[in-house]
């Protein structure tokens, strides 16, 4: 398994960007969002045939479950199946759910260092979400929960069918609509989290199964 780069020079990207630090060779790098953060996206990650190769393996081997969530006060079902894994003690608190990581299996440790290695950064967790069909979709959030530290960073890497992701600003209104390939990573940094606010909507035609996993860090308390 392997990043599938277009030359041997570093990313590059802009004065205060996230920084990307080895030779994946994808080029410069564009920063999607116009201000108040930073998202990236680079497709052809992983080719298409070990992202299809992934997408089989992950949706057999890895501990899927249906789950509840609060929302207004109301628990509602959760409308894709999700995993976390992590180190030991990698808890992840949201929408009134504490999720415990299980143990990193051998497949999901090594994606999380080639990440790691064309991010620069270490991430002690992943939460996966299995969307079924165009029925199962993301509502509008942030990720900022105190777990994730001031400024979180997310490595997202999509397998599966292609889907559309969607990023709107809290103030202006702006959106960016991103469609997410099989292979591909999704990068979020900076202050996009206290800013913009992100989504995966319903489809309205038939859309096969998709894996998402999003690489994190979880901020221990001291």
């Amino acid at each position: 398994m392997r990043a599938v780069g277009r030359s041997s020079k570093p990313l590059s990207t802009s004065a205060g960007a996230i920084q990307l630090a080895v030779q994946q060779g994808f080029g410069i790098m564009i920063n999607r969002v116009s201000q108040d953060g930073e998202l990236y996206y680079l497709p052809g990650f992983i080719s298409q045939r070990e992202a299809q190769l992934l997408f089989e393996r992950l949706q057999t081997e890895l501990v899927w479950r249906g789950e509840e969530i609060t929302i207004a006060g109301r628990r509602v079902k959760v409308p894709r199946l999700v995993c976390w894994y992590g180190d030991e003690g990698a808890v992840y608190r949201y929408s009134g759910v504490a999720h415990d990581p299980l143990p990193w299996p051998d497949i999901l440790c090594r994606l999380k260092r080639m990440i790691e290695t064309v991010c620069g950064r270490v991430f002690n967790s992943v939460l996966g979400n299995l969307y079924r069909d165009n029925r199962d979709s993301m509502g509008w959030h942030a990720d900022k929960e105190r777990e994730l530290g001031e400024n979180p960073y997310i490595a997202s890497l999509s397998l599966g069918e292609e889907r559309l992701f969607k990023v709107r600003h809290n103030t202006t209104g702006e959106c960016v609509d991103i469609l997410l390939a099989s292979g591909s990573l999704l990068l979020m940094g900076g202050c996009l989290q206290h800013h913009w606010r992100h989504c995966v909507p319903k489809a309205s035609e038939a859309k096969a199964a998709r894996i998402n996993l999003t690489f994190r860090n979880i901020v221990r308390p001291a």
